[in-house]
């Protein structure tokens, strides 16, 4: 969670190197993505470290920009503070993330995931660091997955996978390898 403007840097400089840009600011127009990811992290920025009422004001209206430009990019409905530093989204497409799910560092997402609650509870995944999520995964419920987990496309994931460094996939998902996810991920990254 971001907690000063030192976090903010550096929550930016890792999805920069996430998302593979060897630039050091975004172009207007081919890194919508990137441009998305910035101000999301603007956003919780303001929304954690900002309390007064200027402060606050600037957050929703970060918010608001925040979900317009997710509208843009084909319906990205990721809420802020749901992704720690090194978040890599690999493409326009639908991504919805519920407000109660929590996903660790250097996670890469690709189009059509749903990471959600079901029946009726209020509470959705909670995903360790370094994790690929595969194009049109599901990932419902009050589950944990753990370090180093790649979710393979077209998964649906209703149970928890606490063992670090393995592959999941399927429909209902299980352990398929024991493969980490790190070839999934950009090289740069510390994957400690």
């Amino acid at each position: 969670m971001i907690e000063s403007k030192a976090d903010l840097k550096r929550y930016l400089e890792q999805d920069r190197i996430a998302l593979y840009k060897t630039r050091k600011k975004p172009r207007i127009a081919g890194d919508e993505i990137w441009q998305y990811e910035i101000l999301l992290r603007k956003t919780e920025y303001y929304m954690n470290c900002k309390k007064s009422p200027l402060g606050k004001l600037v957050a929703v209206w970060l918010h608001f920009r925040l979900r317009k430009k997710g509208r843009k990019l084909c319906g990205f409905h990721i809420p802020p503070n749901a992704f720690e530093e090194g978040l890599s989204i690999a493409h326009w497409g639908p991504i919805v993330v519920h407000p109660t799910a929590r996903i660790g560092k250097n996670c890469r997402i690709h189009q059509c995931v749903t990471i959600g609650a079901t029946n009726g509870q209020n509470e959705a995944a909670h995903i360790g660091d370094n994790c690929f999520i595969g194009p049109c995964s599901s990932i419902i419920g009050k589950i944990k997955i753990g370090n180093d987990i790649a979710i393979g496309a077209n998964s649906v994931v209703t149970k928890s996978f606490e063992d670090d460094g393995i592959t999941i996939a399927g429909t209902p998902a299980k352990k398929i390898s024991d493969n980490n996810s790190h070839s999934n991920l950009a090289k740069a990254l510390n994957l400690d």
